[in-house]
């Protein structure tokens, strides 16, 4: 994705409720035509941060700036941003046609213009032919596409998501995520996604928050938010993970379970703690007598796409990923590149 201009900056934004501290000197900036999703889990922060973009909450300390303009204390209704919730609050007196409609006619477009973009919006959200049907006849993965065709009727320069598939079954979410990021890259607006849901961000994002506790614990890419976590929450959080203490021998050089093994990681210093992260799908089962690492296998426990294997090397219990399944008692080996180590700093304990 090519450089794009900030659009939205949170300059040191905190926010308590009766004392209570639920953001924490947040800072954060947003590109123009960027998907970027705010991850974490319940009371994290996410949603109150996208309200306090939306104009819908006040920072009690910070700025929220758009491009550049000081929005922090504008309404809502005056902000270029629009707000796709998880409980639609779609029209049930009015029909599709005219749900979709209903901002449009409070800025008293013409029938003809309203009803030109209305039809737009159908087509995108693969909804043509609907109009006249009334919501309460529609299917919740139907809604949920009139609501976002509501948002987008106004052609805003921003579209806040707030969890907004939380409702749908799996099946019906997973092709809902491919038509949002399809939206959002036809349209080429910015998309201001709240989720929980690991897969959905993954899946969607051109960019990654990681928050927990009212704090910003990783911002990047998909892959170098699952690939290189920053520590043992995002590593945790952001797929399945075997994290185990360690020591840092040297540059490329870390000792965890009893053995020392290369990597790529440095500037750790020598003989210093360190968390060490192995994904599941990164360990190799090989032969006893030529792994790095002997374990027996405990439990095994079909997937779908792979077996999911629990082996205890002495020391720590493997959580393993494989396409081949080792049954229940086997003696194995297991072996680890060096590209699949990733090293952290060991997380502060509470």
């Amino acid at each position: 994705m090519s450089e794009q201009p900030r659009m939205i900056y949170l300059e040191n934004i905190s926010k308590e409720y009766d004392g209570a501290t639920v953001l924490s000197d947040i800072n954060l900036y947003i590109r123009k035509k960027e998907f970027v999703t705010l991850l974490g889990p319940s009371g994290c922060g996410k949603t109150t941060t996208l309200r306090i973009i939306g104009g819908f909450e006040y920072p009690s300390t910070g700025r929220v700036l758009f491009e550049g303009k000081d929005i922090t204390n504008m309404p809502p209704y005056k902000r270029r941003v629009n707000t796709v919730f998880q409980k639609y609050a779609l029209f049930p007196h009015l029909n599709v046609h005219d749900n979709i409609a209903f901002g449009l006619k409070i800025k008293k477009m013409s029938r003809g213009e309203i009803d030109k973009r209305v039809d737009k919006m159908l087509n995108l959200v693969n909804m043509a032919g609907y109009g006249k049907r009334y919501v309460d006849s529609l299917s919740g993965g139907q809604q949920q596409r009139i609501a976002i065709a509501r948002s987008l009727v106004n052609e805003p320069e921003v579209l806040l998501l707030d969890e907004p598939l939380g409702a749908l079954d799996l099946k019906l979410r997973k092709e809902m995520q491919l038509e949002l990021k399809s939206m959002q890259q036809q349209l080429g607006i910015t998309f201001l996604y709240v989720t929980h849901d690991q897969e959905e961000a993954l899946t969607m994002s051109d960019t990654i928050v990681v928050m927990n506790a009212g704090h910003i614990l990783q911002i990047g890419t998909p892959k170098t938010i699952y690939d290189e976590p920053a520590n043992a929450f995002v590593a945790n959080f952001i797929g399945e993970s075997n994290i185990i203490r360690g020591t840092m021998v040297r540059d490329e050089l870390v000792h965890f379970a009893g053995v020392d093994f290369p990597c790529v990681d440095s500037g750790f210093g020598e003989d210093k703690p360190v968390d060490v992260v192995v994904r599941p799908e990164d360990i190799v089962i090989v032969g006893e007598d030529i792994g790095q690492l002997t374990g027996t296998v405990k439990s095994v426990l079909f997937k779908g796409v792979h077996y999911e294997m629990m082996i205890d090397a002495g020391n720590f219990t493997w959580k393993i990923h494989s396409t081949t399944m080792q049954p229940v008692g086997s003696k194995v080996g297991l072996s680890i590149v060096p590209f699949n180590i990733h090293i952290m700093h060991p997380m502060k304990e509470a």
